[in-house]
Order: structure tokens, then sequence, then C-alpha cells
């Protein structure tokens, strides 16, 4: 019998590696973050999930897909169809078409499905049961941010820790599954423990019942504020690639300010979850500082990272629903993620021997990678510049916070046709480009796009561009010298250069560069 493979929302054509594949979708895919190019067959660029929902084949709740790999084409059109706008491609290597997957496949994976969080009841079926892993389909490293105040006091302080021990016990802690800390906010916020102090469920569990209420203010704005800057680095236990999260817990309103603690918390990629208890009724609303407390504190205000318990009592069947929430990794918007973290400049050769339609091409190809990164002013920027002899910025890394205006901008690019000075235009690229960006969070990628012998040395500029911090990427058509690319590119030289003998074959390089530049990314990033 076939067994489903879960996916995320963002799961794309390209990463399945089998001609028919059943795959099984998680519910609840935010559909305005979907990429989808074409209508009823797609190209390998678009989410299988997402694709699947524009077709009809289910519906946002999610279900079982079959995928079925189909060759490239042209012209993917763009229709609009249950929620989702896909978009235009004009060419692309591979595509798929997709059906509803069967019923008892669908059964099969509802154990393994990426959104449901499995409680450790120890109710699993044996080879499951790995206590000391943990429930590997949650990924998470959490703070639970504990009100520690005089509106809760004591007595409620204690149901508080009742309620964070029994969410604690059914997320499945283990070495590989959610790590978890505690910070008690009052007058000043105090680290209670870190992730890494404990990786059992059990001794979580002690930790939490050994906690003493402070009493105080509900600074909860400063102690949000302190735990997204202070809790999770590397050293106190924080992992690489895992969605970093805070639920704060409030029984009432907070005593200061929580919009800016929300600003840092998203600026380092912290999804924040509020827990709002016994909310303030209408008299006492006159003494809450900002009634939209919640909605500008949490990652986004799409209902889904608020949530609400009208008292402290009978909170057990709260506990399962927020797991969940909290164990849907592909919901988590606010992770710094290589799609959203990224600034990425392409550096693309204007000389007369590429000509008008190669140009174009070149153009294309740059859009497309360009196309898979979530491109704003607080996510992902790219810049473009075009040398010759001569070097000429086309758009500055602030010049463009959509990902519309930028493909314009790419489109619209004219071609400038002249010499070949590629070190020049590095030097250039990374003193006017990247030199102005010395403050941004995200990780800086060049990509050099060339189709012959540069006139001038290229292993300085590249030299000096790394050592700034950049990424190079090398792309070579055509009379490119692989000695050049070589030099260019960063360590490991084989993943970062790539060669083509004909401007055609740029297309199917799309996915490996994109792919090379999240790898980079994850391996950089803490």
């Amino acid at each position: 019998s076939l067994a489903s493979t879960a996916v995320t929302c963002f799961t794309r054509g390209l990463d399945l590696r089998k001609e028919t594949e059943d795959v099984l979708c998680p519910a609840n895919c935010p559909l305005w973050q979907f990429y989808v190019f074409g209508d009823g067959v797609y190209a390998s660029l678009s989410s299988i999930c997402g694709a699947a929902i524009h077709s009809g084949v289910i519906t946002s709740a999610g279900g079982a897909v079959r995928v079925q790999t189909l060759p490239g084409q042209e012209n993917y059109p763009a229709v609009n169809a249950n929620g989702i706008q896909s978009q235009v491609l004009t060419r692309w290597a591979s595509s798929f078409s997709v059906t509803a997957g069967t019923k008892n496949t669908a059964l099969e994976a509802v154990g393994r499905s990426v959104s449901t969080a499995r409680p450790s009841t120890g109710k699993r079926p044996k080879k499951l049961l790995d206590k000391k892993a943990g429930n590997k389909d949650c990924k998470a490293d959490i703070a639970f941010l504990v009100d520690g105040s005089y509106n809760i006091g004591q007595r409620r302080f204690n149901l508080q820790k009742n309620f964070v021990g029994k969410v604690a016990m059914m997320l499945g802690i283990g070495t590989e599954g959610p790590h978890v800390g505690v910070v008690q906010a009052s007058e000043y916020p105090k680290i209670e423990f870190y992730l890494k102090n404990f990786t059992a469920a059990k001794e979580v569990l002690f930790a939490i019942k050994e906690l003493g209420f402070r009493g105080g203010n509900s600074n909860t704005g400063k102690a949000l504020k302190h735990t997204a800057q202070k809790f999770f680095s590397s050293e106190s236990g924080a992992r690489k690639g895992i969605p970093k999260i805070i639920v704060v817990f409030l029984d009432g309103w907070p005593s200061d300010d929580i919009e800016e603690a929300g600003i840092v918390a998203r600026e380092f990629g912290v999804n924040v979850f509020i827990v709002s208890v016994a909310k303030p009724t209408t008299e006492e609303l006159g003494m809450v500082q900002d009634i939209g407390f919640v909605d500008k504190a949490v990652c986004r205000n799409n209902g889904f990272f608020s949530y609400q318990m009208p008292t402290w009592f009978g909170t057990t069947k709260y506990v399962k629903p927020l797991v969940q929430k909290l164990c849907s990794h592909e919901q988590m918007l606010c992770s710094k993620t290589c799609y959203n973290s990224v600034n990425i400049a392409f550096l693309i050769d204007g000389s007369s021997s590429i000509g008008d339609s190669n140009f174009r091409l070149v153009l294309e190809f740059i859009s497309n990678v360009a196309k898979a990164f979530e491109i704003s002013d607080i996510g992902s920027k790219i810049a473009a510049v075009q040398f010759t002899y001569d070097q000429r910025t086309e758009f500055s890394f602030t010049d463009y916070t959509t990902k519309e205006k930028v493909l314009l901008a790419l489109r619209n690019i004219r071609y400038m046709s002249g010499g070949t000075a590629t070190g020049d235009a590095i030097s250039f690229t990374t003193k006017n480009v990247f030199g102005p960006m010395k403050d941004s969070p995200n990780k800086n990628f060049l990509l050099v796009l060339t189709d012959g012998q540069s006139y001038d040395d290229v292993r300085g500029p590249a030299a000096a561009a790394q050592k700034a911090g950049i990424t190079v990427f090398s792309v070579g058509v055509a009379w490119a010298p692989l000695d050049d690319l070589k030099d260019m590119a960063s360590e490991p030289k084989e993943s970062h250069t790539f060669f083509t003998r004909e401007f055609t074959g740029l297309e199917q390089m799309v996915p490996d560069i994109i792919r090379g530049i999240c790898k980079d990314f994850l391996e950089s990033k803490q």
C-alpha cells in the first residue's frame, strides 16, 4: 500500500523525487503566501498544496493529494481560482498535475501529518515511542513568558503553572522534539530556565512546579523585549533552523507598552503568541494603556497568534488546541527563513557579445531566482547592477520593497552593450550596493552573471567581497572561463560555480541556485 508523505505548505513540485507521489497537505496554509504558476498543469516551482487548492482538489482544510510529474512547457497562464492567484511563467523545465489522493492513503498518513501534534500519552504505537527523542514532528524552541504580577496573585499563579505544565507535557519535549524554557514577567523579567537546561518532559514539569511567585507590576512589554533579545542565543540552547516562539500569558492587561516589544521580537525572527486570560471588563478598560495591545504584540494580526481563555479554571480543554498551534511550523510567519532574510544583488554582464535576445533570457533567469523570495521592507531585498567597462546601479536594495516592483524593475533594465571589467564591477557593488546595508540583519549574497573573459583581475575584488561577509555565486555562460568563475565563487567552489554553454540553459539552474542560497543561509544563521 502507498504511504503518503506529509509535506508543508511550501513544499514545491521540484522538492519531490518520484514520478508519482502521494502527499498529505496540512490544514490552514495561509493562501496569500502561496506561489503557484499555471493552471491545471503547474510549473514545478509551484507549491504543491497551493496548486491543489487552486485546482479545487482540496480546500484549505488540507488533505491527500496525488502529484504526477510532467514535462516542462512554455507559457504557464495566470488564473485566479479558489482564492489563489496563479502567476505567469514563460517557460520551465518540468511541471506537475494534482489529483485527489486515495482515502486509505490519507488515513495511513494521519498519524504522521505535519500539523497534528501528537500528545505524548504513551498510547502511541511502540515504534513511534522514543521517549528521549520526543515528538519529532513538532519543531519548536519555546519560551513560556508567565505572568508573575500582582494582577494574577499567588493562587491564580499556581493555576497558571498547572496549565503551562500540561502544555509542556503534551508538546512531546525531547532531544529531537520541542525544547522549552520559562521567563517570569513582573516588575523586572527573570529568566527562570533556558532551552538547554532540560530536555526531558519530567524535568521541565518539575522546574515549572518549583517556580516562585514574584509579584510587582505586569511589565509584559519589558519582559517580552528582554526575552526576544536574550533568551534565544545558541549558548542558551537555541537551535539552527528551528522556529523561535514566545508564548506570553497575560492575566488582565500589561502595565507597560507592549507594541515596541512586538516589533523587536519580529526583527529577531521570533513568533509571539499571546494567551490572554480574564480579559479586562468594560469598567477596567479605562486603565488599559492601549486596548489593541494583543494585535500589536503578536507575530501577525491574523487570529492565529492570539488565544483566549475565560478563566484559569477548567483549562484542560484549551491545552491541545494551543499545542497544535505551537507545532504548526509552516504557520510561523515571523521565523527567519532563507526566503525572507537575504539580500541578493545581481551583477549583470552587459557586454556586446551577449546580444539583445540573450540579455532578455538573463533577465528572465534573474526574475525567476528573485521570485522565490519573500521581498518586503522587513523581508528579503534585491538589487541589480549592470556592467561593461562601466557600472550602472539599476536599483539598490532600498528602492523596491515588493516583489511586483522588483520584477517590474528587472523587466525594464536596458541592455548597455560594451566591454567586460568584472573585477571593477564587483568592487563597485561591494562598496556602493552592500556598503549602505552593513546594519541589515539579512545575509548578503552576490550573483555574478557573465559570458566571457574579464579584462581585469577578478580574484582580489571577489576575495574582498567575501571578506565583507558577502557570499558569491558565479554563473557563467558561453565563453566565460571556468578559472574566472572559480576565482570569484565562495567556498566550497563547486557548489557556488555554475556554467552553461547556451543561454537557454540558465532556466534549469534556478532551483539549484535557490537551494544553494538556502543551504548557505541555514549553515550561517543561528
